[in-house]
């Protein structure tokens, strides 16, 4: 047990605890936008892949409170982790390092996480107290065709986007996985990630504002 928490305690076990649970929530967003992708499709297609996940209830309330776990070691880990590091660099405001090598997404992970967990509270709050007798596709027009919604969903989308690109990167660091020879690869296979990812989850209010017929 005081290994594990001497290890729990480390720099190092921090950056590869948050590895492992970013992975397991990236595998969660893959699923989660492939179901979602049944938009394109139309209401039907949508309502029906709805009714599917419905039918495992048991199931999912499990795998949900799995993945509440997972969010809130990530987060809670994320969070030591920086004041770690501000703690580690007093002198960061009199001495101001070139930027090399700093992304937009390394300098902004913990802003961007926050505003990617309030955007996923938001989602799930007006998506669980939506009314029970609207079929799914109803709610998720009805909220996305508002543009103040849309707006707030491509402001998390985009955030989980910056998020993500160096996130994804960060974590093969943290594993043992970072090597010259193909870490320009890996950099721009996360960003390559990344993008298609926010670009289809931004796609659905771009199109719910442009189209009228969405989701009819």
């Amino acid at each position: 047990m005081r290994i594990v928490r001497r290890f729990c305690g480390s720099s190092v076990g921090k950056k590869v605890i948050m590895s492992l649970t970013g992975i397991g929530l990236a595998c969660f967003l893959v699923i989660h936008l492939l179901g979602n992708s049944s938009i394109y499709f139309g209401p039907s297609a949508f309502n029906n892949y709805a009714a599917h996940l419905h039918e495992f209830d048991p199931f999912l309330k499990v795998f949900e409170v799995g993945l509440l776990l997972l969010f809130l070691i990530h987060i809670g880990f994320g969070v030591s982790l920086f004041i770690h590091n501000l703690a580690a660099r007093p002198s960061r405001y009199t001495v101001k390092k070139s930027s090399g090598g700093r992304t937009l997404g390394s300098a902004t992970m913990l802003y961007t996480g926050l505003i990617v967990l309030a955007f996923i509270i938001y989602h799930f709050m007006s998506v669980a107290f939506a009314p029970h007798s609207s079929a799914i596709a109803d709610v998720i027009r009805t909220q996305l065709q508002a543009l103040p919604t849309a707006i707030l969903y491509i402001v998390g989308i985009a955030a989980l986007l910056v998020h993500l690109s160096h996130g994804l990167w960060s974590l093969w660091q943290s594993v043992g996985g970072s090597h010259p020879a193909y870490d320009t690869l890996l950099r721009r296979g996360a960003l390559g990630f990344a993008l298609v990812i926010g670009a289809v989850f931004i796609s659905f209010p771009v199109l719910a504002l442009m189209w009228d017929e969405f989701l009819r």
